[in-house]
């Protein structure tokens, strides 16, 4: 049972709990109506510290779409925060009225800590550099759908691996299945980081590090693209000399298999040309869209949801 959980590294579940968090997602990816009142009555507080339209507007869509209602901030200058509160009084506070509290933060560490006071269940929407679990839900789900599972795959990752929270979680939790591949393609200094090979290491899963995208794509069934993160630099000369290293291309998918998927967490930059979005192996744009639902399914696993027994309403219905 999940209900009550926290969810604050993606390994928090096991790889059969997060088998039922993708089943239900997918339950409500074939009738979003069934479920449109199933947290009716419910609160989710998303508190972002930090910018990030895309995740928030997510979470905010899910719980409305499942019936429930929404309250927090975007900005903390808005928030007791900018007046000296401390993370675990926010915590104790936003937790007296929301049933589940999102939180967003710079710091690595301060979403662990608000699920300590919080008293309800704390979800991180991404902690500095570390991890970004519903982003690696919605990939998981992406994978799934157009793969049909996640055993035995060669999944490249590509871009700015080092700082790059959502390729860290979604690598940590596609090690837990059988038969698993990577190819991490970056400049050296943007290279996966030591946390990430050593876990790979004692579990025995091969990796190969490379500069080489054009040389390797063909052997992919999974390309994940991301950006290089201009935030992420002390240096402004180095983001500049950096952010271009890769760029996928026409021609570059043309050496692609028929059967590979391109995803990116989004949002991108130049990384991939605008002409890829036409090649029906793109499917960021179709991940956006599985990212709300798993984040519907999962929101309703923390608070013990169950859908309506009569099915969705005639308005539903006709919407």
């Amino acid at each position: 049972m999940l209900k009550n959980r926290n969810l604050i590294a993606p390994t928090d579940f096991s790889p059969e709990e997060i088998g039922e968090v993708l089943t239900l997602a997918e339950q409500i990816v074939a009738d979003p109506g069934a479920y449109a009142q199933a947290c009716r009555g419910k609160i989710l507080a998303s508190l972002f510290y930090e910018p990030s339209t895309r995740t928030k507007f997510s979470f905010d869509a899910a719980m409305l779409r499942l019936g429930g209602s929404t309250l927090g901030f975007s900005d903390p200058n808005t928030s007791s925060t900018a007046k000296g509160e401390t993370v675990a009084d926010s915590a104790r506070t936003v937790g007296s009225y929301a049933d589940v509290i999102v939180v967003r933060h710079p710091k690595e560490g301060t979403a662990r800590l608000m699920s300590k006071y919080a008293g309800c269940p704390v979800v991180n929407a991404g902690d500095g550099g570390h991890h970004h679990p519903t982003q690696t839900l919605t990939d998981l789900l992406t994978i799934r759908h157009y793969k049909g599972g996640f055993d035995g795959l060669t999944v490249g990752v590509c871009g700015d691996l080092k700082f790059g929270r959502t390729i860290h979680s979604l690598v940590t939790c596609l090690a837990r299945y059988q038969n698993m591949k990577f190819l991490f393609i970056s400049p050296d200094e943007l290279c996966m980081p030591a946390f990430v090979k050593e876990e790979l290491d004692a579990k025995g899963i091969p990796y190969r590090e490379t500069t080489d995208l054009v040389g390797n794509i063909s052997q992919l069934d999974v390309l994940y693209m991301s950006r290089v993160q201009r935030e992420r630099f002390i240096s402004e000369e180095e983001y500049l000399r950096l952010k271009d290293f890769f760029v996928l291309t026409e021609e570059k998918m043309a050496l692609a298999g028929p059967n590979l998927i391109v995803m990116h967490p989004l949002p991108r930059v130049n990384e991939i040309a605008p002409e890829v979005d036409n090649d029906a192996r793109a499917v960021y744009f179709d991940q956006v869209k599985f990212g709300m639902y798993v984040r519907m399914a999962l929101i309703m696993k923390l608070l013990g949801a169950e859908p309506p027994e009569d099915g969705p309403s005639e308005t539903c219905k006709e919407a």
